[in-house]
């Protein structure tokens, strides 16, 4: 059974005031130049048209239009597509409901969900079968969820615990974290063939300790400079980087984990 998240239900209203705390150009910067942004495109089809469901303020459509594609997005937060277009005007978004979208059958080349299916109470079966239903044969699912990985499942006892005195005190569904096995049997039961799962994003926790340590919400002058004994600070940022981006790290300490598959 996936694990469960509880805190304040992720409903539209929910969305809009995260949404509300954002900026568009700021998640523009951090998806150009993200390792995630590169599992993506090159699971990608370079024609027809790509969807992505559930894109919030959209940076991820107005970066895959940037680089050639035909990217359009759909998301049931009004208040997120509209700061979406006042940032891009031009972009492609529409309020639409991820379970019923309005969408012929066979539409779409790709279909991108970036941290989406989680939010559902009812798992993500159904979603990812709509998802299914719009893309045309042989068409390409990418898919990230929140991943158990080896340290969640090493801790798993003390997560769930935490997780249930959350509900106790009147916590609601957030969300749902998996293993692999677990989003691979959902794929494989609507009808997808699984061609990768990667694990990214790892250890944020750590990420942040080091962008301390190594002065990183300092100026853009300390971050590129030495640090007090003449380090190179973008060095140890550099090879922090590589150290946590090896498989086995990934998979310990990988936040989500992101699948491609194609429609069978």
């Amino acid at each position: 059974m996936p694990l469960t998240y509880y805190s304040r239900a992720a409903t539209r209203e929910f969305w809009s005031e995260h949404w509300g705390g954002q900026d568009v150009e700021a998640l523009l910067r951090v998806a150009r130049r993200s390792p995630l942004t590169a599992l993506i495109e090159n699971a990608l089809p370079r024609n027809g048209r790509i969807l992505e469901a559930g894109c919030g303020l959209g940076q991820y459509v107005i970066l895959l239009r940037e680089h050639g594609y035909a990217a359009v997005g759909v998301d049931w937060s009004l208040e997120a597509l509209t700061r979406c277009r006042k940032a891009a005007p031009t972009a492609p978004v529409a309020v639409m409901e991820l379970r019923a979208l309005a969408l012929r059958t066979g539409g779409v080349a790709a279909y991108v969900s970036l941290g989406v299916v989680e939010h559902d109470p009812s798992g993500p079966a159904e979603i990812v079968t709509e998802a299914r239903r719009v893309l045309a044969p042989g068409g390409i699912l990418v898919l990230s969820v929140p991943y158990l990985n080896g340290a969640r499942r090493l801790f798993r006892g003390f997560l769930s615990r935490a997780q249930a005195k959350i509900r106790d005190r009147g916590g609601e569904f957030y969300q749902y974290g998996f293993t692999r096995s677990e989003v691979r049997d959902v794929l494989e039961a609507t009808g997808f063939r699984i061609l990768s799962d990667t694990p990214y994003d790892p250890a944020r926790v750590l990420r942040k300790a080091i962008r301390q340590l190594v002065g990183a919400h300092g100026s853009g002058a300390e971050t590129r400079g030495p640090t007090a004994d003449g380090t190179d600070r973008s060095l140890i940022r550099r090879l922090a980087r590589a150290l946590l981006y090896t498989p086995p790290l990934l998979r310990f300490l990988g936040h989500m984990i992101l699948f491609v598959a194609v429609k069978r």
